[in-house]
């Protein structure tokens, strides 16, 4: 696709043009009916990157207001993300997770979680038994199985070991689901079920091959401390680096502690919480939380209340879990619901987009790249501590200890993360120094969710880290406008203000909240 340079303008219009034009280019071409990731096509379209960076340069923001501008530098961030996936993410190449098509649940963020291929099948979405028209379209879907993992096996030529383990565990994943969908498929239409078998047969033996090739992948596969800070830097408009994030999250991670110990010392006298032990209590229990937070909420003012929240809460209660399968989160919410169900503000955000949609495109869907990671992470984060301190568990003492572990956990994965991405660590001493720093034993090494979480991050450079850091930015961001707004500040105008700006980098929120742009102007001086 050739493009001459446009004229320089002042409006949005032309940023608007732009972005819609951006947005079809990012969509990678097709071969044999999916995106097209071989090395060729990527180093053209590469190749074309500079005209597209011209053409945004060449409008002139000038006279703009601030909120303009920041969908200025949304299109510049993910023309960087652009850049950084090609030049050395490579998850076509060196990530063979990338190839996973069958997605069960919905994200609780904008997007999925880490990179994910154009031709992702939402399950999630369909409801059975299927009508005839969602059954010839996801027989459709399951047709674009084989050979997209056809084209994986010739595109996957990178060396990182780690992420190779990760592929294979997040494909047999993708097996066990097609064979539950066959169970929920079997009077479906002949379409339906040769395209179901195709990608049974594709997937199974794209497993097989994976686990051949495995043995001869020797690399590392954290991408390196100046490549992260890159992409911290340019692509996440994050205005720290690898060493402030370590630093950052060992502060955490210490502080997390300390304040368990002590909310332990002064609780010694009370009964342990209790635990629910039948999927009956589990959900009156998470109903009468569900109930309780929105009270609690409603009663304080701590924000906006809108129709869309309770019900979006009550739609995330979950289900009962055997202790004997028991992950990290299910330890907090069959102990107290309310401690998790702080951090599902992720469901709120995704209500607001959908109830609400921001005036600007360029802010009303998700981001590319994750690029709102430390918006979403690090708010759901924050309520965690916010809610603390504001008193939700002031008559439940006991909860408070819950709240510290999920810190702890959160800081301790993510310092696992930051030390895999610089080669410190490997993937499996991530997991343990995870595992190790987890109070109560809670993050355990037999379950599903460590491997998951720890392979995630490693394929999402800065993830791991944002729940923290993000937290932190926000944090900075409230003392900021807190001082700047004085006596007419209130909790309920700064989330107000804050959902208002949208799924975006806080950088970029602090710009547009509090008129100042020393921080984003820092960040964007140069690409160097």
């Amino acid at each position: 696709m050739a493009l001459s340079l446009a004229t320089a303008s002042s409006g949005p219009p032309d940023l608007e043009r732009l972005f819609a034009d951006w947005r079809a280019f990012e969509r990678p071409p097709m071969l044999d009916g999916v995106p097209d990731y071989t090395a060729a096509t990527f180093a053209r379209r590469h190749a074309e990157l500079p005209a597209w960076r011209s053409r945004l340069e060449a409008i002139r923001t000038a006279g703009w207001p601030v909120a303009q501008q920041v969908d200025y530098e949304l299109l510049r961030a993910e023309m960087n993300g652009f850049d950084f996936y090609v030049r050395v993410l490579k998850p076509w190449q060196r990530d063979p997770a990338f190839y996973t098509s069958i997605w069960t649940e919905q994200s609780d963020t904008p997007a999925h979680e880490g990179p994910t291929n154009h031709a992702a099948i939402e399950l999630w979405t369909y409801r059975f038994p299927l009508t005839p028209d969602a059954d010839a379209k996801l027989a459709a879907e399951l047709r674009t199985v084989a050979p997209l993992l056809a084209q994986a096996k010739r595109n996957l030529t990178g060396n990182a070991r780690d992420l190779w383990t990760v592929g294979i565990r997040t494909l047999k994943g993708q097996a066990t689901a097609l064979n539950e969908l066959a169970g929920k498929t079997q009077g479906n239409s002949a379409a339906l079920k040769k395209g179901l078998q195709s990608a049974q047969l594709a997937t199974n033996d794209f497993i097989a091959w994976l686990e051949r090739e495995a043995p001869s992948k020797t690399g590392p596969s954290g991408i390196g401390k100046d490549n992260y800070n890159w992409s911290l830097r340019h692509v996440h408009l994050v205005p720290l680096t690898w060493d402030d994030e370590v630093m950052l999250l060992k502060r955490e991670l210490a502080r997390a502690h300390t304040a368990l110990r002590f909310e332990e010392q002064r609780n010694r006298g009370l009964p342990p919480l209790h635990v629910t032990a039948s999927p009956q209590e589990f959900r009156e229990r998470g109903e009468a939380a569900a109930t309780k937070y929105m009270a609690f909420l409603r009663a304080r003012e701590i924000l906006p209340i809108h129709d869309y929240m309770d019900p979006a809460i009550r739609a995330q209660i979950g289900e009962f879990s055997p202790e004997a399968t028991r992950n990290f989160f299910a330890m907090a919410t069959h102990r107290e619901p309310m401690t998790l169900y702080t951090h599902f503000y992720h469901w709120w955000d995704l209500a607001q987009m959908r109830e609400s949609p921001h005036a600007s495109p360029i802010r009303r869907g998700p981001l590319l790249y994750n690029i709102w990671d430390s918006r979403a992470e690090g708010m759901a984060t924050a309520m965690e501590e916010f809610m603390l301190h504001a008193g939700l568990y002031d008559d439940n003492p006991r909860a408070r200890e819950v709240v510290w572990i999920l810190l702890a956990q959160r800081a301790a994965r993510g310092l696992g993360s930051l030390y895999a991405h610089a080669n410190i660590f490997t993937m499996k001493e991530a997991a343990d120094f995870h595992v190790a720093w987890t109070p109560r034993g809670w993050m355990r090494e037999d379950l599903d969710l460590l491997g998951f979480e720890q392979g995630l991050y490693l394929r999402q450079p800065g993830y791991g880290s944002s729940y923290l850091t993000g937290k932190y930015l926000l944090e900075q961001l409230l003392q900021e406008r807190s001082k700047q707004i004085g006596d007419a500040f209130s909790s309920s105008r700064w989330f107000d203000e804050v959902n208002q700006a949208g799924l975006i980098p806080v950088s970029l929120i602090r710009w547009q909240l509090t008129g100042k742009d020393d921080e984003i102007r820092a960040l964007t001086r140069s690409q160097d």
